[in-house]
Parts: C-alpha cells; structure tokens; sequence
C-alpha cells in the first residue's frame, strides 16, 4: 500500500492528524486533520486524517453526556466521569500516534466510536 509516498511524511502527517486532539478539545483542533485531507494525496494519511476528524466528533459527543449528568448532580459526578473521559481520550490518542509511528503503511482504526465519515 506504500507505493511511491515519501514514509517520513506519511509518518508525520499521520502523527499530526492524531495528535492535533492534543493542541485543544476544541473546534479548533479540528482543523488540521481536515486541512491534511485536503492537501495530502497519500490514501493512507487521508484515511488517518478521516479517523482523526471521526474522533473528534465523539470526543464532543461524550463530552456532552458527561457534562449533563455532572451539572445535574452540581458537578459531583464530573469529579469522577472527566477524569476517565480524559484518560480514556488521551489513552487512545497514544495508541493511534503509536501505531503511526510502528506501522505507517495502514491506518489507525479507533475502538468503539461512531464514524461519520
């Protein structure tokens, strides 16, 4: 599946995508991977990019779930459930950057989240 791609660059803008949920969880971090999807022309960088934006999506998603029960129970439960989230949400990210780094010539499949794109 490599072909002709330049493989430092694969590993780097696959590394990029992934670990731009590191620069903030907000709207802004969104943007690099979908910038990458437009600028690279490797298949395996756009599915990874792909990946990365689907991620994002369900960050927000459970971010939301929790924050609702936390301000239900004035911010108690938070105490417990963002801690995790963000263990959790980190924890795949390592995996993800990882996997970039160890396998560059297939993309990264997050467990257990729902894909948009």
């Amino acid at each position: 599946m490599q072909g002709t791609h330049d493989l430092d660059k694969r590993k780097l803008l696959s590394c990029l995508s992934h670990g731009a949920i590191f620069f903030s969880t907000t709207f802004l971090s969104i943007g690099v991977p979908i910038a990458i999807t437009f600028i690279s022309d490797d298949p395996v960088v756009k599915a990874n990019a792909k990946e990365s934006i689907n991620f994002h999506f369900n960050i927000w998603f459970w971010g939301i779930l929790i924050l609702i029960p936390s301000l239900l129970t004035f911010g108690l439960l938070g105490w417990v459930l963002f801690p995790l989230g963000y263990a959790i949400h980190w924890g795949l990210t390592i995996w993800a950057l990882a996997h970039c780094f160890t396998k560059p010539d297939e993309p990264f499949v997050y467990p257990f989240i729902f894909r948009l794109l």
